[in-house]
């Protein structure tokens, strides 16, 4: 699920609210050094501060050197410089002159501040690649529950880089207690509202357009409910949904541990539809597809691309089958012979 070790999520990641959604997949006492990295409530700001942005990147220049009959010669560009984590020493990225840093306490603690009021707190935060990413996630801290009995909290996301993978962004969404990252993945390609960054000089000035995200943090509680409220409108048969688990893990016809393990996968999907309070109260509905199928993901196995076999199944179950991801599209890909139609 996750590219980062163990060692470096529970080091690196702070995690909050456990009293209401529970531990992070990722958790392990062992790991996490002479500091728990979840708490029971919101993450104080201070902790974000010290044990994530305790630190400045800094600017350096780039040089090169090779070997001449002279002996070593050695250059600078000066159109270009390096960003550098100084406590580690880690060069983070190599831009042209004029790139200017967006430091996280800053752009992710101390602007997002200017969004808030009392109502909101700090759900999760961390740094990943070794300090080139890093995030903050501001949710209400109440958990809202829709009309269907979904659990979700609204939130702001707010990420950036140092390595020029990631403009700073701020973003809407909405978290789900039992299956948060599925919602997370398709607001992400659904068109949720957000406001991109560049890391240029006139940059800062942008800032002032990303306070109108206070008000839409709160009004997506009525989004993410309309959202809810149509999947658990399009009925799933047990039959469609026996057709469904047969694309979605097919059985080998020989002997041996492939099929012992499809065989498993089939089994503890549909112990999920069945009978996990997880899932089972949307049973015979397409939210209690995604559900299933995203519940098993990550909380029965840990798999690299899971937030890509989400997006693709919430496309699926809702239709959009014109927006499914070709290129990870394995398993539902016989959906769109019509599963949840014929």
């Amino acid at each position: 699920m996750s590219r980062e070790s163990l060692q470096w999520l529970n080091q690196n990641t702070l995690i909050g609210f456990t009293d209401q959604r529970g531990h992070a997949w990722h958790y392990r006492a062992s790991e996490q050094g002479g500091e728990p990295n979840h708490y029971p409530g919101p993450i104080p700001v201070r902790d974000v501060i010290r044990r994530l942005f305790g630190w400045q990147p800094v600017e350096g220049t780039v040089e090169s050197a090779f070997i001449t009959e002279d002996g070593v010669t050695r250059v600078t560009d000066p159109a270009r410089k390096a960003i550098i984590r100084p406590d580690t020493g880690a060069i983070l990225g190599v831009f042209k002159q004029g790139y200017q840093i967006h430091d996280y306490a800053q752009w992710l603690v101390d602007n997002v501040a200017t969004l808030l009021d009392d109502d909101l707190a700090i759900g999760s935060a961390g740094l990943l690649r070794g300090g080139a990413i890093a995030w903050v996630q501001v949710e209400v801290p109440e958990t809202c529950t829709t009309d269907e009995g979904v659990d979700f909290r609204p939130f702001l996301l707010a990420a950036s880089s140092l390595d020029g993978s990631l403009r700073t962004t701020y973003r809407r969404g909405a978290t789900v207690v039992v299956c948060d990252n599925t919602l997370s993945a398709a607001l992400n390609e659904s068109g949720a509202w957000q406001i991109k960054i560049k890391h240029s000089s006139n940059s800062l000035g942008r800032i002032t357009k990303a306070r109108e995200a206070l008000g839409i943090v709160h009004r997506v509680a009525e989004d993410f409910a309309a959202q809810v409220r149509a999947l658990c409108r399009i009925e799933v048969t047990d039959r469609q949904w026996d057709r469904f688990l047969a694309e979605l893990v097919p059985v080998p016809p020989e002997q041996g541990r492939s099929r012992t393990l499809a065989e498993r996968r089939r089994e503890a999907l549909t112990a999920l539809w069945r009978h996990d309070p997880r899932v089972s109260p949307w049973r015979g509905t397409a939210y209690g597809v995604v559900a299933a199928v995203n519940t098993y993901t990550h909380h029965e196995q840990s798999v690299r691309g899971a937030h890509r076999a989400e997006r693709n199944m919430l496309r699926a179950v809702t239709g959009e089958f014109d927006q499914l991801d070709r290129d990870t599209l394995t398993l539902l890909d016989r959906v769109l012979d019509g599963v949840f139609t014929r």
